[in-house]
C-alpha cells in the first residue's frame, strides 16, 4: 500500500514522463516555465542556440529535446564534448584529416568528419568555451559561410548550431578568449537554464522522474518516495544541480530494498553538512519548512540511535538547542538516550 503522504508532484512526474520533455525541463516553477517557452520558440527558428548553465545541468537532454522539436528531427544530432579531448584529437574529430589548405576560400573538411555527419541535422557543441583558438577559428569560418570544401568541391552545410557554456562565457568573449563572431552566431537564441536551487518546487517532480527512469532501466517495479523524503530533497541547495540530484536518487534506489523510499533511506546518500535551501517565511512554504525540520531532525536522531550529542553535531547545533527545537516541533524525546 503506497504511503498516503506521497506528494502529488510524484504522481505528476509520471504524467510528465510520457511526454518528450527533457529531464532538465521537467517542472512547473515560473523559472522553468520560461525556459520551456524559450525552447519552444527556438525550435521554430533555425538559428544558433546557446544554452547557458551551471555545472551539473543536464544540457545534453535540453539539446536532445530542442532537436526533437525542430524540422530537423529526422536528421542526425551530432554531439561533441569540447572539453573531453586535446586540441589535436578534437580538430581531427570535428574536421577530419584533409590534405588541402584553402586560405581565403572555404574551410576544408573530410567526408567522415563530425561536421559532415551533421549536414541536414544539428551539431551540439557541449562546453563550447573550452575549444582551443584554432578550432574556434575554423568553426567560425564554417558558421559564417554555411559551406565547406570536401575533396575540392563546395558543399552547403545546412546544419543547426547548438552549444552550451557556463555563465562566464561573456567574460571569455570580452577577454578575447572566445571569438566574438562565433559567439554571436551561436547565441542567436540564448537560453539561460536556472540553477536547481532557484526552483526548489521542481525538485520533488524531478526526483520522482529520476526514480521512475532508474526503475525502468534496471527492470524494477515502480517505486515511490514519501512526502518527508521528497521534502528533504527539496530543502537542499544542490550545488551540482540536476546531475547531483540524479546521483543521490539513483544511489538511494540502488541501496534501498523496499518499494517506498523513506527519509532515512535518503540520508546516507547525502552530505549532511550542506546548507539548506531558503524558504519563504509565510504560507505553504513555511508549513513545508516546519514539516521538513520535524521530519529531518527525527530522521537524524533515528540515524544516530537517538543519541542527542551525536545528532546535535550532525545538525550543527548545540545539544540544549536540539532539545529545545525538538520540543518546539513536537518531536517526542521519550526514546532518546545518551
Amino acid at each position: 500500500m503506497p504511503d498516503p503522504m506521497i506528494l502529488a508532484d510524484a504522481r505528476a512526474a509520471r504524467l510528465l514522463k510520457t511526454s518528450p520533455t527533457a529531464l532538465e525541463l521537467v517542472g512547473r516553477s515560473a523559472a522553468i516555465a520560461r525556459v520551456q517557452e524559450l525552447v519552444r520558440r527556438a525550435a521554430l527558428a533555425d538559428a544558433g542556440v546557446l544554452l547557458v548553465a551551471e555545472r551539473g545541468a543536464d544540457v545534453v537532454s535540453v539539446a536532445d529535446d530542442l532537436h526533437a522539436r525542430t524540422r530537423r528531427a529526422g536528421a542526425p544530432l551530432v554531439q561533441v564534448d569540447c572539453a573531453a579531448a586535446d586540441s589535436v584529437r578534437l580538430d581531427d574529430w570535428l574536421f577530419g584529416t584533409v590534405a588541402e589548405s584553402s586560405p581565403g576560400d572555404l574551410e576544408p573538411v573530410a567526408r567522415d568528419s563530425q561536421i559532415a555527419a551533421s549536414f541536414g541535422g544539428t551539431i551540439f557543441l557541449k562546453d563550447v568555451a573550452e575549444l582551443p583558438a584554432s578550432v574556434q577559428s575554423r568553426l567560425a569560418r564554417i558558421a559564417r559561410d554555411s559551406e565547406v570544401r570536401i575533396n575540392g568541391e563546395a558543399v552547403a552545410t545546412n546544419l543547426r548550431w547548438v552549444a552550451s557554456a557556463s555563465p562566464g562565457i561573456e567574460a571569455d568573449v570580452q577577454a578575447n578568449r572566445f571569438r566574438g563572431d562565433l559567439y554571436r552566431r551561436l547565441a542567436k537564441s540564448r537560453i539561460d537554464l536556472p540553477a536547481l536551487r532557484d526552483r526548489a518546487d521542481d525538485v520533488p517532480v524531478l526526483a520522482s522522474r529520476v526514480l521512475d527512469d532508474w526503475c525502468a532501466a534496471h527492470g524494477r517495479a515502480p517505486r515511490t518516495m514519501t512526502h518527508a523524503a521528497l521534502a528533504l530533497l527539496a530543502a537542499l541547495t544542490w550545488t551540482g544541480n540536476v546531475a547531483e540530484l540524479r546521483a543521490v536518487v539513483e544511489r538511494t534506489a540502488q541501496e534501498t530494498p523496499h518499494d517506498v523510499i523513506q527519509i532515512e533511506d535518503v540520508l546516507p546518500s547525502l552530505n549532511l553538512e550542506r546548507a539548506p535551501a531558503r524558504f519563504a517565511p509565510s504560507g505553504q512554504l513555511r508549513e513545508a519548512r516546519l514539516r521538513f525540520e520535524r521530519d529531518y531532525i527525527s530522521a537524524v536522531l533515528q540515524h544516530h540511535g537517538w543519541r542527542m550529542a551525536e545528532a546535535a553535531v550532525t545538525l550543527g547545533i548545540q545539544r540544549p538547542n536540539l532539545y529545545r527545537k525538538a520540543r518546539q516541533l513536537g518531536i517526542p524525546l521519550a526514546r532518546t538516550s545518551e
